[in-house]
């Protein structure tokens, strides 16, 4: 089995489902929203803040650039990661994508759910909550689905179905 690649919007389950796929599977777990905090020395958050998003974006290719080089691991790619054509392409060849989506109501239930998005997370626009949501999905979406391989619908999931479904999408 080669490495596993998950994409998707924020609240969709890359973290959560990352970790139970990588524990199944004996891989290592590897966020790149967090390889990117470290790389810059504060939140993600505080990067589009003090340096704007296109430093964000930058730092964001090169640490996939750099995973993707690696085997046995579950990479979780940030929410915005499609948006560029290299990281859709590395994300490709790097192993199976797996584009984990949920219904936009479901989304925004569950960032709002999660202590930490709104200390580490940015605001993507103007638009505020649910609208927000629907907005950033619209723009995004073919881009998602241009990179995914498989798709899984997680709104009515729980992380361990989401990752017992990859298991044995993926073997």
């Amino acid at each position: 089995m080669g490495n596993v690649v998950l994409i998707g919007y924020r609240g969709s389950g890359k973290t959560t489902v990352g970790r139970l796929v990588a524990d199944r599977l004996g891989y290592e777990f590897v966020d790149t929203d967090v390889l990117v905090a470290e790389r810059a020395g504060k939140t993600i958050a505080a990067i589009f803040a003090e340096d704007g998003e296109a430093v964000f974006r930058s730092l964001e290719a090169e640490v996939i650039a750099e995973a993707s080089a690696r085997s046995r691991i579950v990479l979780s790619a940030g929410g915005g990661a499609i948006l560029r054509d290299d990281n859709v392409r590395r994300l490709r060849e790097c192993g199976t994508v797996f584009w984990l989506t949920a219904d936009a109501r479901v989304l925004w239930s569950r960032i709002q759910g999660d202590v930490t998005s709104a200390a580490n997370r940015p605001a993507l626009t103007s638009r505020v909550d649910l609208d927000e949501v629907r907005h950033v999905l619209g723009i995004r979406y073919a881009r998602y689905e241009k990179c995914a391989h498989q798709r899984i619908d997680t709104t009515s999931l729980t992380p361990v179905q989401v990752a017992e479904a990859i298991v044995l999408r993926d073997a």
